[in-house]
């Protein structure tokens, strides 16, 4: 079987692809900025490279088949030129989006759904075989809460629309099939948890998988971009989340996608906080 360049394989949902595909037996490059540091399982094949700078990458792309391209940046600035690349030496690329993408509207609801939507058309343009994955919420997001729940038992932060929260293993075990089996070629799949969720919801569940009462307290979006903002992170990553908790609709989608592919029920979101529960105590 050819080899699988990863990218964004120190990530939640790459490292999970490339277990997957290492316990398949498939022959696994991992795509890392800082392989001394990368911390990957053995048999993964640590690459360095870097995205934002191409010429990075045609070491890592030769004998390349196929490609798990997860894009780190919040625009699409840049991507025709990593895209070339890889067309220059791989077949196909199974792309991580977001299942918040509409197809029917000019412009999407928010900063992020927008960069997904304009990095499916460059693939689609890109002349490599596709597959998209539309992921919903991933379950790890809620990890960015730990210390919070440590500390204090309490979320403050903006809210943001419900929706069916995915364990990162099931994206993994959806995007191993993508890229091994035929039959995903130009398709979208959209992927879900099997429960729509609210942010109190899930901080609710994470309290019982810890056995401590937690609770999510919604705050202003204005204190929360001052407050995102002396935590340090990014000025454009702050305004991309604060859009998407202003505009992003409500959803009750949910999909069995994840049982037809994998054969095997989607996750809920109890069973992720009680796997992670350590992180949180």
């Amino acid at each position: 079987m050819a080899e699988v360049l990863v990218t964004g394989a120190t990530g939640n949902v790459g490292r999970q692809v490339v277990l997957r595909l290492l316990s398949t037996g498939t022959a696994v490059r991992a795509l890392v900025r800082r392989p001394e540091s990368a911390g990957l399982p053995e048999g993964a094949r640590v690459w360095g490279g870097d995205l934002s700078e191409p010429d990075t990458l045609e070491g890592a792309l030769t004998g390349i088949d196929t490609v798990f391209l997860i894009w780190p940046f919040l625009t699409a600035e840049g991507a025709s030129a990593v895209l070339e690349v890889i067309a220059r030496h791989a077949r196909r690329v199974v792309y991580l989006s977001s299942s918040g993408v509409s197809d029917d509207a000019e412009r999407q609801t928010d900063p992020i759904n927008q960069l997904h939507a304009d990095m499916e058309r460059l693939i689609e343009k890109s002349g490599l075989e596709w597959t998209v994955l539309r992921s919903d919420t991933l379950a790890s997001n809620a990890l960015g809460w730990a210390e919070q729940i440590r500390t204090t038992h309490v979320v403050r932060g903006p809210d943001i629309a419900a929706t069916a929260v995915i364990h990162e293993r099931d994206v993994a075990a959806v995007a191993v099939r993508a890229l091994t089996d035929d039959g995903h070629a130009g398709v979208k799949h959209v992927l879900t948890g099997p429960q729509v969720l609210s942010r109190a919801e899930q901080v609710h569940a994470i309290g019982e998988a810890i056995g401590r009462p937690t609770r999510f307290e919604k705050v202003p979006v204005q204190a929360a971009r001052q407050q995102m903002l002396a935590d340090g992170r990014p000025p454009a990553l702050v305004e991309a989340l604060l859009a998407s908790a202003e505009t992003r609709p409500d959803s009750n989608l949910i999909t069995s996608t994840v049982e037809e592919i994998t054969g095997v029920p989607a996750r809920t979101f109890r069973s992720w906080a009680e796997e992670h529960a350590d992180h949180f105590r």
